[in-house]
């Protein structure tokens, strides 16, 4: 009553086999979803980390914002939140005092 991989072939049923094997789920999110977003998540945290590593400041952890933030001090040459920031457009007609 063995699993088929089961090394040894000599327990009472399938359960006892599966237990002797210390079978585990690798990730069951809600509703039995996967990994992917954990993983998009992740992927966000790490490049906020490295732009941060870098003394850049980013407006929030999303990876747009972290991007846009990179993407504006390699434009710059200096570290954007610590050394500039960008002001965001007027509105029309509206003017600067």
């Amino acid at each position: 009553m063995c699993r088929s991989g089961c090394p040894t072939q000599d327990h009472a049923s399938w359960g006892e086999c599966a237990r002797a094997a210390n079978l585990r789920v690798a990730y069951c999110g809600i509703g039995g979803g996967d990994a992917t977003v954990q993983k998009q998540w992740d992927s966000e945290l790490e490049l906020y980390r490295q732009a941060r590593a870098q003394g850049i400041q980013p407006e929030g952890t999303t990876r747009n914002k972290v991007e846009s933030a990179l993407r504006a001090s390699d434009a710059a040459g200096l570290a954007f939140g610590k050394d500039f920031k960008t002001a965001a457009p007027l509105p029309a007609g509206a003017e600067a005092v």
